[in-house]
């Protein structure tokens, strides 16, 4: 049996089973509280219902006895993936980047409850911001120039957005520091990285830079 990845999981999504969607957002928005999130599909097949920091997932037209289902929020669902696969875990829907900004898969357990695991994908989604871009003069450390390379691999992204991205992310605040662009499992990908690549300084050696 295949080791188990470290996993984050940040949400979980529970999922019903709904005959008529249209009937169900009001019973649980008008009845129970809940505040629509979203629907989904044209006309809607699936709706978010939120009950604090709790979403619920109503999907509409599933056969009853068919059993429930979920959505995990993951850090990394390709490693995930691999892992499931490896298990011999019935796959019902093969990971892929989907158009609600998520790439995720669908597992079934024995019991018929569906269980979709993805991680979201920041990097598509909202409308295009037309921008000019400009050349900068920059020099970097050998090593570490070499990590941010294979990190804009392991992220899909050019270098020119990956350091966009830390920028953005770095000029805004976040309690009492500033804001990651990268999740848990990327910033472990980052510690792999620095050992690749030799890097044995900390986060504030570029005072102490000097070239050769």
């Amino acid at each position: 049996m295949a080791i188990p990845p470290q996993v984050d999981c940040d949400q979980v999504h529970p999922g019903l089973a709904v005959g008529d969607l249209s009937e169900a957002i009001g019973f649980y928005t008008g009845k129970l509280g809940f505040r629509l999130g979203f629907t989904w599909g044209e006309p809607p097949v699936m709706a978010g219902v939120n009950l604090g920091d709790v979403q619920v997932f109503l999907n509409a037209g599933r056969a009853s006895g068919d059993g429930g289902s979920a959505f995990f929020a993951v850090g990394d669902a390709d490693e995930l993936y691999a892992f499931h696969q490896a298990n011999g875990v019935e796959i019902v829907e093969p990971i892929e980047d989907r158009v609600y900004n998520v790439r995720d898969y669908m597992v079934r357990d024995p019991y018929g409850n569906r269980l979709a695991f993805g991680h979201y994908i920041y990097t598509m989604g909202g409308e295009p911001l037309p921008i000019e871009r400009v050349d900068v003069p920059v020099r970097l450390e050998k090593r570490l120039a070499a990590l941010l390379h294979d990190l804009a691999a392991h992220k899909r992204m050019s270098v020119s957005s990956l350091l966009e991205e830390i920028l953005l992310h770095t000029n805004e605040p976040l309690g009492d520091g500033v804001a990651s662009p990268h999740t848990r499992a990327q910033l472990r990908k980052i510690q792999e990285l620095k050992a690749k690549h030799g890097i044995d300084y900390d986060s504030h050696a570029s005072y102490r830079f000097v070239e050769r």
